[in-house]
């Protein structure tokens, strides 16, 4: 559960910066925003080499395996309405946003339920989680503190320290509960079948992807390549 407390305390330390009424400058922002995608590339691409191994033949298979599940990840993720779920949860945050007048007191609520709704429907939120709950890994999640910490920053002057900080309380229940049944239910089954290298390789990637949308190189439908996570293990081991 690390990975989850360092959310939780980067979105207090966000909330709490925002003290100041202070935003980062636009150079700030912008050097942050290339060292965040620099860095979740760095991740992605260390979790696909972590996963990547054996023979030559076996590595391809790998790849082909990793391939497929995010091919079949996708289609089941539009079958499952996931990204315009996300995207529903996107725009209820931006017209809380949009409504926040310079100087208007806003409601608690409107803080708490915006920062929330963002903070938990990250697709990083969840293949974080995974990988912190089945190996330990919990620097995707570290990643996504970083990154939800400049948020609060800038939500805090808006609705308030208190609002954005206690929205870390559900973000911590959310991603923790994923991490916990991963790692007590899913990874004792994982490990013992050999089935994690798979899933490493697809995270790496789904975490590659997230590089490529901060770097706005390409815009991705991240949520709907979830299903990936679990149709990767399914297809190593029906491969074998």
């Amino acid at each position: 559960m690390t990975g989850s407390i360092l959310n939780a305390v980067g979105i207090i330390i966000g909330a709490l910066a925002g003290l100041s009424g202070k935003n980062l400058s636009p150079a700030g922002q912008s050097g942050f925003k290339t060292a965040l995608g620099a860095f979740a590339a760095f991740l992605g691409l260390r979790l696909v080499w972590e996963g990547l191994n054996g023979t030559f033949r076996q590595v391809v298979v790998q790849i082909f395996v990793a391939l497929t599940a995010l091919i079949l990840g996708r289609l089941l993720g539009r079958l499952l309405h996931l990204q315009k779920l996300s995207n529903r949860l996107g725009r209820f945050a931006r017209e809380r946003i949009a409504n926040t007048a310079p100087g208007k007191k806003m409601p608690w609520s409107d803080g708490f339920n915006t920062c929330t709704a963002l903070f938990c429907a990250a697709p990083l939120a969840i293949v974080g989680s995974v990988t912190d709950g089945l190996a330990g890994d919990f620097f995707p999640l570290a990643l996504k503190a970083v990154m939800d910490a400049l948020a609060a920053m800038s939500f805090a002057t808006m609705f308030g320290v208190s609002s954005v900080a206690m929205s870390a309380l559900p973000v911590f229940a959310w991603q923790g509960t994923l991490t916990l049944l991963c790692a007590v239910y899913a990874a004792p089954f994982v490990i013992q079948h050999h089935l994690l290298d798979p899933i490493n390789v697809v995270a790496g990637l789904l975490i590659v992807f997230v590089s490529l949308v901060v770097f706005q190189v390409r815009k991705i439908e991240l949520a709907d390549y979830l299903p990936a996570l679990v149709l990767a293990p399914l297809l190593a081991w029906f491969w074998h």
